[in-house]
């Protein structure tokens, strides 16, 4: 459903610009009805900030339009690194400049908890580790509007809330993943009343019928890498997506669709087609279904690699 954010009111489907190129994107960005955005930033010269700034130097009149929310934080290697002072700002002032003043970043938050940091702010040890204490610095400076959390379990959350206000939590949420339910993330934004924004809703393409078999990943393609999309997981995880194929031909919409309308509040990245999406409902008989559906067909292999698991339910 619709929510708010730092004041402003954002639509249930965002936009996500992890993997996306121009100009195909610049297409679908400027025929969609996204209001919110979501960037993946390493510190290259290529990624989804200095697209977005190019964007914004071709239509201008959409930069205060958008609620944009940047991951950042991560070393080489897409390591989380939570060090206040070098990287975590450096990180932040690197996002800034790659959007070359072009809108702003409305929500910042660190890729992943990095295990070395503190949180809670009666944590013993050196403040300087406190890495949200560095974050609401941030914000007092204007150089980000808010902050966000990723990946991260319902403790986090309460203790990063007593430091600084927490705009949003992103977490991984698909009917191939549904651990944001039992872990306490849920519950947690319920009490705190945080905007959860789930990523990846169609089980990066797998759900919404974008991937079929082990052959249509691209080479180089990362989830070749992911135990979910090898063999044979592969073929059993597909056994789930079959059925909800059916559902979804019984329901009248596409499994994309579906698989939105599951997730509350959805996120994704085929706006066009899926904008829509927010006008299917389930109802209960409906989700009873899907349930048995979930129940019977177990997803099978972890949702990255080993180093890759490490890094979340921080």
């Amino acid at each position: 459903m619709p929510a708010e954010i730092l004041g402003r009111k954002v639509g249930s489907v965002g936009y996500g610009l992890l993997g996306c190129q121009r100009p195909h994107t610049f297409t679908q960005l400027n025929h969609s009805n996204s209001s919110s955005q979501d960037t993946f930033t390493q510190l290259n010269h290529s990624n989804s900030l200095t697209l977005l700034n190019k964007y914004y130097a071709k239509y201008p009149e959409d930069a205060d339009k958008v609620v944009l929310n940047s991951k950042g934080a991560l070393k080489s290697g897409l390591i989380p690194d939570g060090s206040p002072k070098i990287i975590v700002r450096q990180s932040v002032e690197r996002c800034v400049e790659m959007l070359g003043g072009k809108g702003k970043i409305d929500m910042l938050e660190c890729g992943r908890r990095d295990p070395n940091t503190e949180v809670d702010i009666k944590s013993p040890g050196n403040a300087k580790k406190r890495v949200h204490g560095t974050l609401d610095e941030l914000v007092k400076e204007d150089k980000i509007g808010g902050v966000a959390l990723s990946e991260v379990n319902g403790d986090t959350i309460r203790a990063a809330a007593k430091i600084t206000r927490i705009v949003a939590v992103e977490v991984e949420i698909s009917l191939f993943s549904t651990e944001r339910l039992p872990n306490g993330v849920a519950r947690a934004c319920a009490e705190l009343n945080i905007p959860t924004i789930a990523y990846c809703p169609f089980g990066r393409g797998m759900l919404s019928g974008q991937i079929k078999s082990f052959d249509d990943i691209p080479e180089k393609d990362f989830r070749g890498m992911l135990p979910r999309f090898q063999p044979p997981n592969f073929e059993n995880n597909m056994k789930l997506v079959k059925q909800l194929e059916t559902l979804a031909q019984k329901k009248k919409c596409t499994s994309a669709q579906l698989a939105l309308a599951w997730v509350d509040p959805p996120t994704g990245d085929r706006i066009i087609e899926n904008g829509e999406a927010s006008d299917v409902e389930l109802n209960e008989g409906e989700t009873v279904e899907i349930d048995r559906v979930l129940a019977t067909c177990e997803v099978t292999g972890d949702r990255y690699h080993p180093a890759g698991m490490k890094s979340i339910n921080g």
